[in-house]
């Protein structure tokens, strides 16, 4: 007797997680637009920043991705950088304009299932999960300590809508943006950053290195910050400017900038990472 109901009892909590399972694999949006985004105008004027909306944000029941790049997508749903996606090189280029509505209780691990659901209803997501072994960098405090100012914004209230407003170079709300400007020698770029933990830096220090930059600060605040830092040539070097001096006092390269303005430094390792592996992906979404 005893046996059947420990039998019994395998089999009810078998189907009971079974059902969670499947409930968490059934997390779908309520609503969803997804549509293939215009061409960009010759005047540009469009937005290609992050998703507007979701939880944690004014309007936690929806939200817009204009532009949103294929790879973007990707690495939202599965929490990952770009990096760490192996797909076919159009990921890159292919852009999406979507809409969604979610329930208000909905929290961001949710969210991101629905994103992993969404791509499989209306793109025929395939993939699996490889482990792979990365030439990194790992960033670490420099042996003076860091320069970071911690941030004096109220980092428990919600975040604005759309993208971070600035004026005269500074960012008026919480937000990281990096500008590109040519020069005599090639291209520099002005990074700023309000509000701000160490993922954008170390995401945007692994697309201009091309690898991985992995935080191993411990720092865990969130911080006010601005870069300026060469970026390799691209071409010949542009012509002369009058009175600039970028020819005879070049600027430093991303790692000499980032130690020298923000006191952290890069070491060169190897880590083993998870990657997604894409193996079926359509272009053209279902229709809504």
């Amino acid at each position: 007797m005893y046996a059947m109901n420990y039998q019994s009892m395998r089999l009810a909590l078998a189907w009971i997680l079974a059902g969670v399972f499947a409930l968490a694999q059934g997390q779908t949006f309520e609503v969803a637009s997804v549509k293939p985004s215009p061409p960009v105008p010759p005047s540009g004027g469009v937005y290609f920043g992050p998703p507007r909306g979701g939880p944690g944000t004014p309007d936690p029941e929806q939200i817009t991705w204009t532009y949103a790049q294929m790879k973007s997508l990707l690495t939202t749903a599965y929490d990952v950088k770009p990096y760490q996606i192996n797909g076919p090189a159009w990921l890159d280029s292919e852009r999406y304009d979507i809409a969604v509505k979610i329930a208000p209780s909905a929290t961001k691990e949710q969210v991101s299932v629905m994103w992993q659901n969404l791509l499989a209803e209306r793109f025929g997501l395939k993939a699996h999960h490889e482990s792979k072994e990365f030439q990194v960098s790992e960033l670490v405090v420099g042996k003076d300590g860091h320069k970071l100012k911690a941030t004096v914004e109220d980092m428990s209230l919600p975040l604005p809508p759309g993208p971070p407003q600035r004026r005269n170079g500074e960012l008026l709300s919480p937000g990281f943006v990096a500008t590109i400007f040519p020069d005599p020698t090639g291209t520099h770029a002005h990074a700023v950053a309000r509000a701000q933990g160490l993922t954008q830096l170390t995401a945007m220090m692994g697309n201009v290195l091309g690898h991985p930059v992995l935080d191993k600060t411990g720092l865990t605040g969130f911080y006010d910050f601005s870069l300026d830092f060469s970026l390799p040539a691209v071409g010949p070097p542009g012509p002369p400017v009058p009175g600039d001096t970028a020819a005879s006092e070049p600027m430093p390269n991303l790692p000499d900038a980032v130690q020298r303005e923000l006191g952290l430094r890069l070491v060169p390792a190897k880590a083993q990472l998870d990657v997604v592996v894409i193996d079926k992906l359509e272009k053209v979404p279902s229709e809504n």
